[in-house]
């Protein structure tokens, strides 16, 4: 693998691996201003803007171009978010598109459907009154209509993540390296810095969801 160079600001650090290129910095005014009117953070969530960290990371599409992503994540696993998807990027992994959930109106159903690729947003888990680990922005769902939340009955909500029920990859196509399954190296590289997945939950599944 090859060397991935930090270097460190007062408030920012970037990373620089191959044709990869990713940025920390605090989260501005005018991010704040996107977050709060997109109703991913609101007073009253359970962290606050000074502990969340705004990320731009390059990614590959699905038709293999490079694209810059975004994300905001906790400040605590900034830096190693930056390493996971540096690793993601070099094992070519597909990621159909990295925006704040904020895009969506903070509505997690609605970036679901875009499946999009995101991590902080101030909510409740799932079927729960808790706040999710997303809420603390230490949780990432990674290309969510191929991986889709299964309920403890079987049900898959949307329609687009029917298709990916049985959990196999067919071909090399980008959507079909998309899906993750237990032994794929994009599980792996989440592992290997002590991130859970969701796919090995008993009872639910959720494969999209990587969490600290």
């Amino acid at each position: 693998m090859k060397h991935i160079v930090l270097v460190v600001g007062l408030f920012f650090g970037s990373y620089a691996i191959a044709d990869y290129r990713a940025s920390i910095s605090t989260i501005t005014p005018q991010i704040k201003a996107r977050m709060i009117k997109g109703n991913s953070w609101r007073q009253g969530c359970p962290v606050s803007l000074n502990d969340l960290r705004y990320l731009r990371m390059t990614y590959r599409d699905f038709s293999g171009k490079d694209r810059q992503g975004e994300m905001v994540v906790n400040r605590t696993v900034a830096a190693e978010v930056t390493r996971i998807f540096g690793e993601l990027y070099e094992a070519d992994y597909p990621i159909r598109k990295m925006k704040l959930v904020s895009d969506y109106n903070g509505n997690d159903w609605q970036s679901i459907e875009a499946d999009n690729t995101s991590a902080f947003n101030c909510r409740k888990a799932t079927g729960s009154k808790h706040w999710s680990r997303h809420s603390y922005g230490k949780a990432i769902d990674l290309n969510s209509i191929e991986n889709p939340y299964i309920s403890r009955s079987g049900r898959i909500a949307h329609k687009a993540s029917l298709q990916y029920r049985k959990r196999v990859h067919r071909n090399n196509r980008a959507v079909d390296r998309a899906v993750l399954l237990r032994n794929d190296k994009a599980v792996k590289i989440f592992k290997n810095y002590g991130w859970k997945w969701g796919g090995d939950w008993s009872g639910v599944k959720d494969y999209q969801h990587f969490s600290k």
